[in-house]
């Protein structure tokens, strides 16, 4: 078997690490040839080295000058916003991980779509924000990482996309799922950041504590798979066992059932439509006899940037960008402490509402009112 040459973009994230996890489990499938950050030098450096590395990518140009005298003859080494095309540029470029968050790396996904090279794509914002000019050029070659839409894209394998009746996407629910509503606007961001599930970053455990990160998947779902906003739902699931279900026109539903863990939904869209044996014990799906399975519709005045998301998606054109931009502005000003945790929601509706603009006429024009919604927000 031939090995698939892998460059992953978001390297020393969470999802980053669950990628590398599983290409080191099949050293003679992948080969890592190409790694990229943002800006953690020492990290990727590490990295290099232990999977052998031909390329290293940071895309802030101050850490790269830093990377190229570290790493000396070891590695080739790019720095800069240019930096992920041209890897993407580069022959031995064959497939691509987008693990990375945030709209920065735009560009290199149209590129790569562009080259005709298969995407691995965890990367939410990028999708919701310009999904109308990136989904024609995708040609089946974007195979969805998030374990959501990883796990719709399972359920939906061999089916008529005319004989699905609803696609429902689960969330954990959040650190605050029965907190009282009068208590929410007390919450911190180290509170909020307790994401009770799954290790996330800063940003996305916020998102995913005002459920704005269900919505923003929403949207995505929408994209990926050509399904009317109308027909694609959110419940809460705390159990987080069951990472996404599809209702067919006959009644019938497919779910998919497994631990929440990211190496899963990794095996499954390296596996490229196969399967990749998994050799590590503890992935292996909990016992069914016990298990309860609860899911509960979310509660959209507890979760009103679930709502928000929902009409962005429904009003469609400069909408989904704003509300990618807006909800970045609102977060980090929360962080920062400078807004309370419910006014991150106040914050969202207030550019999405004040929006009298044109809409996006390219993907270009969808950065742009990405920009335009985070500085809206962060300098009114």
């Amino acid at each position: 078997m031939k090995t698939r040459n892998i460059a992953l973009i978001g390297a020393t994230g969470s999802v980053g690490g669950s990628v590398l996890d599983v290409c080191s489990m099949f050293p003679n499938t992948f080969r890592v040839w190409a790694l990229a950050a943002k800006r953690n030098v020492d990290d990727l450096l590490a990295l290099g080295k232990r999977f052998g590395s031909d390329l290293l990518v940071l895309t802030d140009s101050d850490p790269s000058e830093r990377l190229r005298r570290a790493s000396g003859k070891e590695f080739s080494c790019l720095g800069g916003k240019e930096a992920l095309l041209a890897m993407i540029e580069d022959p031995r470029c064959e497939e691509v991980v987008f693990a990375s968050s945030g709209t920065d790396a735009l560009p290199a996904l149209v590129l790569a779509l562009q080259k005709g090279k298969r995407v691995y794509l965890a990367n939410k914002e990028i999708i919701v924000a310009a999904g109308e000019w990136i989904m024609p050029l995708a040609r089946d070659r974007i195979i969805p990482l998030d374990s959501e839409h990883n796990a719709i894209w399972q359920c939906l394998r061999g089916e008529e996309p005319s004989a699905v009746r609803k696609i429902l996407l689960t969330a954990s629910g959040g650190p605050f799922l029965h907190t009282p509503e009068e208590e929410l606007r007390e919450v911190t961001f180290e509170m909020a950041g307790r994401h009770p599930v799954w290790p996330m970053g800063k940003k996305i455990s916020i998102d995913s504590a005002t459920l704005m990160n269900k919505g923003i998947e929403m949207i995505e779902a929408h994209h990926l798979f050509g399904q009317p906003v109308g027909k694609i739902g959110a419940v809460i699931h705390p159990q987080a066992l069951v990472h996404g279900m599809v209702e067919f026109i006959d009644g019938s539903v497919k779910m998919l059932y497994s631990r929440a863990d990211m190496r899963l939904a990794v095996l499954a869209a390296l596996g490229v439509g196969g399967r990749l044996e998994n050799i590590e014990l503890d992935l292996l799906p909990p016992e069914l006899p016990g298990i309860s399975l609860e899911f509960i519709e979310p509660d959209e005045k507890r979760f009103p940037c679930l709502a928000l998301a929902r009409q962005a998606c429904l009003l469609g054109g400069a909408y989904p960008p704003l509300l990618v931009g807006a909800d970045e502005g609102a977060v980090e000003m929360f962080m920062e402490g400078r807004i309370s945790f419910t006014d991150i929601a106040s914050k969202i509706e207030s550019v999405l509402s004040s929006y009298s603009g044109s809409e996006p006429r390219s993907w270009e024009d969808a950065l742009d009112l990405v920009v335009w919604g985070r500085e809206r927000v962060l300098h009114g």
